[in-house]
């Protein structure tokens, strides 16, 4: 269409003459007009005959950014559909003693209405710890167990968890080794998103914060937990397995098995009777109350047909490892893994913490002789302070205290190396966590800082 004003100059009878000054302005925009051009005609030769010149860069295609409201897993944190779910029945309780059903079929339900949570959704993980509600006793007891918490988020941030630390009782009888449970079914609860909640002790210590848990060897199971099936049904030993880490699949399954184990703890009006039994069946428990551990191994022992399909025994890796056969070792596996990226330039190049994970799938390759569980230079995954007792230090009389603190330290300082280290720093001596050294570039090939 024309505008006005170039119709009122071309065709009106009453248009004024146009002056000297109009003709020198409109010919100066034509210049600038013909400049412009020409400039464009470059630039479309250029970009054709360099075609790496590009400025694409510079462009924000608004299909392909990622949404305010997502965060940086992909997952929507500012949506809550007014679809009725399970959080709104009112009968609904987190508490221990009330159990749940029909829990596959609402948490698929909550997943159906948040589907920005529905993918990945299987491999999710929740990390689940805590300590006790009071200060501790022992005067180096909470530093030990903030920096055991540093740890676990260390851990969690490196591959992506989500950690809950709870420092209460969830219900007044299920104090010490039972104090999990409660949190656990609660974390169950708490986060449908995640396929799966891991339990890991306060006394338990990551040591390869590069490994990462084989989920689909899990596939068909539904806990998973350190043990030796020979040790259960041939010894019948109550340190066949150890209950202070486990991995517990968020289902229904899980749901019921956390009601069975819980009835054998405080909560039971048969509490005294169920430490009589396990006493009678494993000859080696030391003391006479029912206690956790026992209680699933009891569940195993007796029901196998029941549950034995269903959990799965890791005893090919250090699941959790017992901390006395393990961390005098730390500076030879250290020593080895060094030797290991002498020879390696892919290990030792510097990179981002978020990608660590392909470097520990990088390491796999040089670790096929390095063995698993006891003798192995591998490092472990959880070092496991057991009878230690860091918090009110009655450690087990079996141990001297001070090995137990030095043994921690040396174990957190050992992981604390592999997170320093992509910072640029590293400890130098496990023992001394107050100095550190600045990593050279090309680390160990370089001289070290040892």
């Amino acid at each position: 269409m024309v505008s006005p004003e170039f119709s009122l100059s071309m065709f009106s009878p009453m248009a004024k003459p146009r002056n000297r000054s109009f003709w020198c302005l409109s010919d100066s925009f034509l210049y600038c007009g013909g400049v412009f051009l020409a400039i464009l005609l470059v630039c479309s030769f250029w970009s054709f005959f360099t075609p790496t010149l590009n400025f694409s860069s510079a462009i924000t295609d608004p299909s392909s950014a990622v949404s305010c409201k997502e965060s940086g897993f992909g997952v929507n944190l500012k949506s809550d559909p007014k679809d009725l779910t399970f959080y709104d029945d009112p009968e609904l309780s987190y508490s221990i003693e009330k159990p749940v059903k029909n829990w596959d079929e609402k948490r698929k339900q909550w997943l159906n209405h948040h589907p920005s949570f529905a993918a990945g959704a299987s491999e999710r993980i929740v990390v689940v710890t805590g300590s006790q509600p009071k200060p501790c006793k022992n005067p180096i007891g909470d530093h030990l167990l903030l920096r055991s918490f540093k740890n676990k988020v260390d851990y969690c941030r490196i591959h992506g968890y989500d950690i809950f630390y709870n420092n209460l009782l969830l219900h007044p009888k299920m104090g010490s080794y039972w104090a999990k449970l409660p949190v656990v079914k609660a974390a169950m609860l708490t986060h449908p998103e995640a396929e799966w909640i891991w339990w890991v002790d306060s006394d338990a210590l990551f040591t390869d914060m590069e490994f990462k848990l084989p989920l689909q060897r899990y596939k068909n199971h539904n806990l998973v937990v350190h043990g030796w099936p020979e040790l259960i049904y041939d010894k019948k030993s109550w340190t066949s397995l150890n209950a202070g880490v486990f991995l517990i699949r968020n289902c229904q399954w899980s749901m019921d098995l956390i009601e069975t184990w819980s009835n054998m703890g405080p909560i039971s009006k048969d509490y005294k009777k169920w430490g009589e039994i396990q006493r009678s069946t494993f000859k080696d428990k030391l003391f006479p109350e029912s206690d956790d551990q026992t209680a699933l191994i009891y569940l195993l022992y007796k029901h196998k047909e029941k549950y034995y399909d269903h959990i799965y025994l890791e005893g090919e890796f250090y699941f959790e490892g017992y901390w006395v056969e393990i961390f005098g070792r730390y500076e030879n596996t250290t020593e080895m893994y060094l030797a290991i990226e002498r020879g390696a330039a892919e290990l030792r190049r510097r990179h981002a913490e978020k990608v660590s994970e392909q470097y520990g799938a990088f390491r796999e390759e040089y670790l096929k002789s390095a063995g698993n569980g006891k003798g192995s230079w591998r490092r472990p995954l959880i070092t496991h302070f057991t009878g230690c007792q860091p918090c009110n230090g009655d450690h087990n009389k079996m141990y001297d205290g001070e090995s137990c603190w030095n043994g921690m330290v040396k174990a957190l300082n050992f992981a604390d190396n592999q997170v320093l280290r992509k910072y640029g720093f590293i400890h130098p001596d496990l023992l001394d966590s107050s100095i550190v050294s600045e990593v050279p570039f090309d680390y160990p090939a370089d001289e070290g800082p040892w």
